[in-house]
């Protein structure tokens, strides 16, 4: 993939994001788009939550920004048996090293198997009570409300559940920008761009793709809503298939990396881990928590740092 590279936005020059129209924006209104990787799970993985990991992503692989994927139920989830004090304490250190490292982060309540945001409403109201108050004065943290609703839950659904979180963060920081997930694990953009939500300012909705299973029609979906009005953000992203794992699409994935370059979308790839599926960056033998090398990287982690930096990994 031959490109131009050029640094990405950071903190310390951008400022405070904001929305203008259907664009993610710097604090003087300059367009911004945010390159970067997702965690798995953070209480699978916390080794990969460590300074010296994310200063090689950011000054090796031209990323700006870290997704701190914190999962709500599953085994060790905030919302079932997990150490919710642990759990809160790998997010902020996360925040911590991105803010150390000028690098704009997410801090993500990530929804899968609980599928309906309000399965855990009042857990997550007060998750993001604390987090907004915590970094009300940070100009880098972005916060994802639901990661990818799913198993019939409605548009309407997921905006009554944002109706309950969103005054809380604005209460606290009246302008970091939200992310809204979408139905259907974060897909039907075309209904939030039908029945946006109104009232409050610097919200994105958010899409999701698995390049070797969402192609054509899910990139029409994408520019029809784009096209619409609606400010889109990718917070989470394959080269494989929907699964996590299966075999890559590079193809696909170029495809869909065109599309959001041309449209200035951010995108967050899906997973910092040494799990063992196509998705993850690592391969599964890889023990070191940094200083990676093109040795330790499976395809997905060879094709991320090449299309980011426009060079191999040698």
């Amino acid at each position: 993939m031959s490109q131009i590279i050029t640094p990405l936005p950071v903190p310390s020059t951008c400022g405070a994001l904001q929305v203008i129209g259907t664009q993610l924006s710097d604090s003087e209104g300059n367009p911004v788009q945010l390159k970067g990787i997702s965690t798995l799970g953070v209480v699978w993985y916390p080794e990969y939550i460590n300074k010296e990991c994310f200063a090689q992503f950011k000054n090796e692989w031209n990323m700006n920004i870290i997704r701190l994927a914190m999962y709500t139920a599953e085994s060790g989830g905030y919302c079932t048996n997990g150490d919710r004090e642990y759990l809160k304490s790998l997010v902020k250190n996360g925040v911590e090293y991105a803010t150390e490292l000028d690098m704009y982060v997410i801090i993500d309540w990530h929804i899968l198997s609980d599928g309906n945001p309000n399965t855990c409403i009042e857990e997550a109201k007060a998750f993001f009570e604390e987090m907004s108050s915590t970094y009300a004065a940070h100009v880098n943290v972005l916060y994802e409300i639901c990661n990818e609703p799913n198993g019939g839950t409605t548009w309407a659904d997921i905006k009554a559940y944002a109706a309950e979180i969103i005054p809380i963060i604005r209460a606290n920081d009246p302008d970091a920008v939200i992310l809204v997930g979408t139905p259907n694990w974060s897909q039907y953009v075309d209904q939030a761009a039908a029945d946006p939500i109104t009232g409050y300012d610097n919200l994105m909705y958010t899409l999701h793709f698995y390049a070797a299973t969402h192609t054509d029609s899910l990139r029409s979906t994408l520019s029809s809503a784009v096209n619409a009005g609606l400010p889109v953000f990718v917070s989470e992203y394959g080269i494989c298939d929907a699964s996590g794992n299966g075999a890559l699409d590079i193809n696909q994935a170029n495809q869909w990396i065109t599309l959001l370059d041309s449209c200035q979308i951010s995108y967050v790839m899906w997973n910092l881990s040494n799990r063992d599926e196509s998705s993850a960056i690592l391969k599964s033998s890889c023990t070191k928590t940094s200083a990676f090398t093109a040795g330790d990287l499976n395809e997905s982690g060879l094709w991320l740092y090449e299309m980011l930096t426009g060079k191999p990994f040698f």
